[in-house]
């Protein structure tokens, strides 16, 4: 399969070791949103026997940049998506599968203006990490730019 016919989950999984170490499920990857589930697995455990709060952020950080190739992915040809920076909030404690959904916090035409006019733009994602009764056990922001190639 090339890379124009992977899924943005399967290129992930490809490409970013930590989201085939945590075997992250890519279940929905739109430039609207992307939600990613972390399977329940004893050995990424913590003290209490919920995920560990390592593995809980990858997921969130993964499931922003499942969203962000989604909304930016045909301007990979003069851009590269990078990480500016991450905050996250551990709310309740997390028991079992837990699921990160992702949103852009700027429309991604006013990004990708900002790219046109020469800038190097900042957005932020938004993720809710919630476990499977629907509780807010996470909320992370991850700041992204593109940064224009050359």
């Amino acid at each position: 399969m090339s890379a124009d016919q992977m899924s943005i989950g399967e290129m992930l999984a490809a490409t970013v070791p930590m989201a085939r170490t945590l075997k992250l499920e890519f279940l929905e990857t739109t430039s609207d949103r992307a939600v990613v589930a972390l399977p329940d697995q004893s050995e990424y455990h913590n003290h209490v026997g919920g995920p560990h709060a390592g593995a809980m952020f990858t997921l969130g950080e993964s499931a922003s940049g499942a969203i962000v190739l989604a909304a930016f992915g045909e301007q990979l040809a003069r851009a590269v998506p990078l990480a500016v920076s991450a905050e996250i909030a551990y709310r309740k404690l997390a028991m079992g599968a837990v699921t990160a959904t992702a949103t852009l916090g700027r429309p991604a035409a006013d990004v990708v203006a900002e790219l046109d006019a020469g800038q190097r733009p900042e957005f932020p994602v938004a993720i809710e990490i919630r476990r499977a009764d629907g509780a807010v056990t996470g909320e992370m922001t991850v700041v992204w730019t593109l940064r224009p190639n050359g």
